[in-house]
């Protein structure tokens, strides 16, 4: 093997010329199309580490919200529940007032039937009154007789009691 300067310097021209040729046609564009491919990479990627910090931000509202939603929806039962108690409670009134009132009606018509029973007595009392008055004037009466006629008007008068 044998140096050759001419062929070394020929060789060293020849790559250089090629270098300068790939440096300014290959290297020069490949270099902006991989900087602008890196630039698209980081904006990618900061645009994915935003969306990310959003989707934290509106995962931590949708929490808030939810807690919010179960208070209100507690808050709703328990007024419910008081409000289903308080209907309780006045129906539970109303039918003691509906009760009492039905008591003091039933009262009221056994005073009045009461109240008739005497009447229709003290007439049949005055019928009775009248036709021993009467029994008593048609004849003279003996105290023995006098006796079985109050006797028979007291078992008439037990009889229509």
């Amino acid at each position: 093997m044998s140096f050759h300067l001419g062929n070394f310097l020929i060789t060293i021209i020849g790559f250089g010329i090629l270098f300068l040729l790939l440096r300014k046609f290959a290297f020069g564009p490949l270099i902006g199309i991989m900087a602008k491919r890196q630039e698209e990479i980081e904006r990618q990627i900061n645009e994915a580490a935003a969306r990310s910090q959003e989707a934290e931000k509106l995962l931590a509202e949708q929490k808030e919200l939810l807690q919010k939603a179960r208070e209100e929806a507690k808050e709703i039962v328990e007024r419910a529940r008081l409000t289903s108690e308080k209907q309780a409670e006045e129906i539970i009134n109303q039918a003691k007032a509906e009760a009492e009132r039905q008591r003091q009606q039933a009262l009221l018509e056994i005073q009045r039937e009461k109240e008739a029973a005497l009447a229709a007595l003290r007439e049949q009392l005055s019928v009775l009154s009248v036709q021993i008055a009467a029994k008593i004037i048609e004849k003279e009466i003996d105290p023995e007789a006098q006796k079985e006629l109050v006797d028979s008007f007291i078992g008439q008068v037990g009889k229509v009691q």
